[in-house]
Order: structure tokens, then sequence, then C-alpha cells
């Protein structure tokens, strides 16, 4: 996502007639950041430059590179090999029997499937059960970020749109710039986002049911039975919405990701939720190399608008990177403006020094993301005396 492309993360696919269902795996990030190793995956993740180019996988000589065009029933798949010109694109079915026949097609070819780059767009849902078998079959599968495949195609200067020139051009963006392969993420991701995708939902519901009956009460006449089922739907709302925060603490406290979301929660201001979403969201902070490439994931680094004497924009976070990351963040700093000792000070200085409400609010956020990195890759609880230590150690910090 121009700097930062917003990270496309995807839910399970749909059930469509005839499809294999994906599994245990749900979809990883578009590759926009750069990314670290994250040893229980297995493998590497993809590694990716904060400026939203694809670093190159140098330490695979691939021999094929596939290009795969996703729709809602069907894929276009083009291949080509390093030199050569693209094969006649194959389409196939969004089916258990198209992805076979697909890898039917790729084996003719005489090279091996570790040899062989498939790259996809993060196009909706409808990649993920075609990157799981592709990836299962041994296949290295990039996901790539759909803005990225839309301006290299725009690069060719090609004004045509047609399924197979997508996966032509899918499989000239492969060898060209060779994305780093995808890795799905672990079980306790589609445990604990399925959940917390479910809450947003009953969330948004309760939000309604009760601006409904605030309505109602604003007539003079208010049926008794109407505010009767209003009444009974916000506290339903209610039970299953505290039953799902208590699924999402036990699935936590009993996966691999326990020690994080107890590292997490000891910070005042990050609670159950926002922790949950940081795990999910960053996969336990695998997906970035830095908290500056973390901030760039989330959204809330400043993005520069210069060029030349003519374009002095004011620097803005702009609405690039994850969105509902960046929202759990900003509502978690009006607790952690409050309450955590080095967010508080940091936030009332910036009012005291004039910034607005928000700039303070977006700093403290920024902040507070940086304080959960340190938490979470360092396996370390909250220290509150930990800024005065510093101070002590080092006077120059306290200037």
């Amino acid at each position: 996502m121009p700097a930062a492309a917003t990270t496309a993360i995807s839910r399970s696919a749909p059930a469509i007639a005839g499809r294999q269902e994906p599994g245990p795996y749900r979809v990883a990030k578009t590759t926009h950041h750069e990314r670290r190793p994250v040893p229980s995956l297995g493998s590497d993740v993809a590694a990716i430059s904060q400026a939203g180019g694809v670093m190159e996988d140098g330490g695979m000589d691939y021999q094929l590179y596939v290009g795969i065009d996703i729709a809602a029933d069907t894929f276009t798949a083009a291949w080509l090999a390093p030199g050569g010109e693209a094969a006649a694109p194959f389409t196939g079915e969004q089916s258990s029997a198209g992805y076979t026949a697909l890898q039917r097609r790729l084996r003719a070819t005489d090279v091996p499937s570790v040899a062989t780059l498939a790259v996809l767009e993060a196009t909706g849902n409808y990649w993920v059960a075609l990157a799981v078998a592709l990836h299962e079959a041994g296949y290295r599968v990039a996901v790539v970020n759909p803005r990225q495949a839309h301006h290299f195609a725009k690069a060719q200067l090609r004004r045509a749109k047609t399924d197979a020139l997508d996966a032509r051009d899918l499989a000239q963006f492969a060898a060209a710039l060779r994305p780093a392969p995808w890795t799905p993420p672990p079980a306790v991701y589609h445990e604990v986002r399925q959940r917390l995708v479910a809450r947003d939902g009953l969330l948004a519901m309760r939000t309604q049911a009760r601006n409904q009956r605030h309505a109602l009460l604003q007539w003079p006449v208010v049926v008794a039975v109407v505010r009767q089922h209003l009444d009974e739907l916000i506290a339903d709302l209610d039970r299953r919405i505290a039953s799902l925060d208590a699924e999402i603490a036990a699935v936590l406290k009993h996966s691999e990701w326990a020690e994080s979301l107890a590292c997490l929660t000891s910070a005042p201001g990050i609670g159950l939720v926002t922790a949950a979403w940081l795990l999910v969201g960053t996969l336990n902070f695998a997906l970035c190399a830095s908290p500056d490439a973390l901030t760039a994931y989330v959204g809330l680094a400043p993005v520069p608008r210069e060029s030349g004497r003519s374009l002095r924009g004011r620097p803005t976070i702009g609405h690039d990177g994850n969105g509902r990351l960046r929202t759990a963040l900003y509502m978690a700093t009006l607790s952690a403006a409050r309450y955590n000792p080095a967010i508080k000070s940091f936030y009332e200085r910036l009012r005291v020094a004039g910034k607005p409400l928000k700039v303070a609010r977006c700093a403290a956020a920024r902040k507070l993301l940086h304080q959960a990195w340190a938490l979470g890759t360092k396996r370390q609880r909250f220290d509150p005396d930990h800024q005065q230590q510093q101070h002590a150690t080092s006077p120059q910090l306290a200037a």
C-alpha cells in the first residue's frame, strides 16, 4: 500500500459449490512491509520493503514463473520460463478439480514445484483456497497487493484488460520482482481472528439496536412489545459479546501466544481485545522487522508530501496501513493517556506544546505501539519505573 499500502487481511473463503474448503489455514498479509522470520511457521515470512516495493527472494533460483488471475468462480493462469515467452493461458474452476488440473499442467513442464513461483493478487477472499492448495503441493506462492500488480501493468503501457492478459502480467511481475514466498499463518490466528471479526459485527449490531431503542423512546406513544423486543435483542447481544470475550481469552491463554498476551496486557491501556488484535494483526510481531516498520504497517507513520518548490504538503498518516489495528490503538490510547506513565507524560507534553487533540492522540498511539513492540518481542512485563530508571542512567534523556 503510495508509501505504505493497505494490508489486506482477507476473511475465510465463502463456500462455493464444488470448492474445496481451505481447511485450517486462512490468509496472510499482503506483502508490503519488511518482515522478519517466523520460526514457528517453519519458513521465512515474506520480506518486503517499507516503501512498498517487493524485495527479491534472492535465495531461490526459480525455473518457472506463474501468474494467476483470480475471479469468484474461475481462475486464469499463465507461466513463463526465465527469458522465455508466456505459455497459453489456462482457465480453471475454483474447485479442487480445477486446482488439480492446474497442478497437472504445471507438472507437465518438468519443473520441480520448489523451483516454481506462483504469484496471486489478494483479491477479496477468492485467492485463499488456491494459494493454500499450491502451498501444500510444495509450490512457492507469493500473494501481492493488488495495487502493486495494477501499477506494474500500467507500466507496460497496455490499455487492454482481460483475465488472460492479467495472468501474463502477473507472470512477468513474478519474473521481474521475484516476491518472497507467502506462508499460511498458524491455527491460533484463525481461532482468534474469526472471533474478533464476529465480535466487531455484534458490536455494530448492538449499537444499531441501541440507536433504534433511543429513537423509539422519543415518540409520545411507545409500543411496549416493540420496546421489549429491542431490550431482549440488546441483552442477547451483550451475552454473546461477553461469551466471545471469554473464548478469545481462553484460546490465547492456551496457545503459543500466551506469554505475549501476558506481556502486552501488563501495560496500562492495553486490554484483552487490543492485545488480541495486535497479536493477530502482526502474527505475534513477526510481520515487521523493527518498530518503525510496524508503525508504517499500522499506518501511524506520517507520510511526507513534498516535490520541488511547488508542493509542500503537511505530513499526514492518511488512510493506508492496517485500519483495524490503528483503530484499536487509538481507542487504547484514551486509557493509556490517563494511566500509563510513559504515555501520559508524553501526551500531556504534546498538549502543553499546543498540539491538536487528535495529533497528540495519534502520536501517543504510535508511542503505545512502540511500547507494545518492546513488550511483545522481548517477552517482558511492563515496568512503570523503566522511564525513570533510564533518566537516572542517562540524565540527558530527562532534559
